[in-house]
């Protein structure tokens, strides 16, 4: 198998996942959306904002480009359907990203500095994209618990059930 092939079933998940979670989250109000949960990042609200945050501050070192945060903390987007509108343009841009690399350049260094380290870091790529995937599946089993406590269904999370993955 190539890496390739891997990564792009994994952007193909991200996707697919971000769509579902967004959904149900479409269907609980507001103000339960943004309620202190005492999550990692606070709230459902908060935790959809920093997966979208550290997502593009990736796509940035990835692809070369500024993007400027304040912190990993920080809201980017406070309305809920505006919020949604850039989940699905940056899942996109992910997917085209993943879709343009080869073996080579999965082979390849990526220097960055790191917001958490406070220090440059050099790692091949294959291997932030493992971070930056893990990072993502992460945060959305911490969504799913708070979206359960809410009493609503987010249906099958699991990689297998992804459509079209099976032969």
């Amino acid at each position: 198998m190539k890496t390739t092939y891997y990564f792009q079933r994994l952007s193909q998940y991200n996707q697919w996942m971000n769509e579902k979670i967004y959904q149900v989250c479409a269907s609980i109000p507001d103000e339960i959306r943004r309620e202190d949960k005492k999550a990692f990042f606070n709230s459902i609200h908060g935790t959809l904002n920093h997966i979208l945050l550290a997502d593009k501050l990736w796509l940035s070192r990835f692809k070369n480009y500024t993007f400027e945060i304040e912190s990993l903390r920080q809201e980017l987007i406070a309305e809920f359907d505006l919020l949604w509108e850039e989940r699905q343009k940056t899942d996109k841009e992910i997917q085209s990203y993943i879709d343009s690399l080869t073996q080579e350049k999965l082979s390849e260094p990526l220097t960055f500095t790191s917001r958490s380290q406070k220090r440059e870091c050099t790692f091949p790529i294959w291997f932030l994209l493992l971070h930056f995937f893990n990072h993502q599946t992460h945060h959305r089993g911490q969504l799913t618990t708070l979206i359960s406590q809410c009493g609503k269904d987010f249906g099958v999370t699991d990689l297998l059930w992804l459509p079209e993955a099976e032969l």
